[in-house]
């Protein structure tokens, strides 16, 4: 008969993403899992894989989170420009606060540790960034429909713009203990919407 995990995997698998947002993946050993985790090696590896499949899982785990509540903020019914405007205003909140400035984004963060030369996350966070891309064009497209957008603006370059926008406000954020710098970054992005 085939034992009964004495941990919750769900919670267990919250708890490696807290620790490798943290501290980023090379500054995380094994050991530090199992401490944290408060679980054996063996059934770490058992229920996760190894440290970097734990890793894509945490990474993945994130952007499940995170995305339907962007989703809902951007296609809530009625003018479109101003769920853009306070998504982009709640990033640089986010990034100029100081527990968020600490800990950054967690798809950030890995874009800059490990994407370079990690093609699974790499890919990961590509699709979280085309993701946010295809959110944020299709928010504006309706806003140019509705007339708050002028016909020529392209929806598509708008979208790309704020997106490298956000990414660059929550790695600036991460190190700039100058909240204003974000701040007045998105201002002046926001201010190419009207």
């Amino acid at each position: 008969m085939a034992r009964t995990k004495e941990f919750d995997p769900d919670a267990a698998l919250r708890a490696a993403l807290e620790l490798f947002w943290a501290r980023g993946y090379e500054a995380t050993a094994m050991s530090d899992l199992v401490e944290h985790l408060g679980i054996g090696r063996a059934s770490l590896y058992a229920t996760f894989g190894n440290k970097h499949e734990l890793y894509l899982k945490a990474l993945d785990r994130y952007a499940e989170e995170r995305v339907p509540g962007m989703v809902e903020e951007l296609s809530a019914p009625g003018p479109a420009l101003p769920a853009v405007r306070a998504l982009v205003r709640r990033f640089a909140a986010e990034a100029g606060s100081e527990e968020e400035r600490l800990q950054g984004c967690f798809v950030t963060n890995s874009a800059a540790e490990l994407a370079p030369h990690d093609p699974a996350v790499a890919r990961r966070v590509e699709l979280n960034w085309e993701h946010l891309e295809t959110l944020l064009h299709a928010t504006l497209v309706r806003a140019r429909a509705q007339g708050e957008l002028p016909p020529e603006r392209d929806p598509r370059a708008l979208a790309r713009m704020l997106l490298v926008l956000i990414q660059g406000i929550r790695l600036v954020g991460k190190a700039s203990t100058d909240p204003a710098r974000v701040r007045d970054a998105a201002e002046q992005a926001l201010a190419l919407l009207d």
